[in-house]
């Protein structure tokens, strides 16, 4: 199985037993969102996120690579982002979460629904992203 390595700033990358190496291509800044949420929800949660949210995230310049109830339990729910940099994802998740779409349109459905929410943020090359898109 491989795991995926840690990158550093200077997109210096240690695998599992620290070996460095160097990726080829574009990095690129990736967000995984995991969330619990509220029994029973998972399903009208997805419906939201397909009709309405992965639009919105489209339209703020945010690059929704993957998202969907987890295959152990359709109340755990993923969301993956992609960003070209930090300041990328400020930017656009300022200009995402402040817009008046998402004031007055699926806010209340989504944060009603999340019990408990988990973020990481890594540096990934691009053609892993393309793998994971779905």
């Amino acid at each position: 199985m491989l795991i995926p390595p840690a990158v550093d700033a200077t997109n210096r990358c240690y695998g599992k037993f620290g070996d460095a190496y160097q990726w080829s291509g574009i990095m690129r800044i990736v967000e995984l969102l995991q969330y619990t949420l509220e029994p029973g929800t998972g399903q009208e949660f997805h419906l939201v996120m397909v009709e309405i949210s992965a639009h919105l995230h489209n339209q703020a310049g945010i690059d929704v690579v993957a998202f969907g109830c987890s295959l152990h339990d359709e109340d755990s729910y993923y969301l993956l982002r992609a960003f070209d940099d930090i300041e990328h994802m400020k930017a656009s998740q300022e200009a995402f979460y402040g817009s008046e779409a998402w004031q007055k349109g699926p806010r209340q459905a989504i944060i009603e629904r999340i019990k408990a929410s988990v973020k990481s943020i890594m540096n990934l090359p691009e053609t892993v992203i393309d793998g994971l898109r779905n």
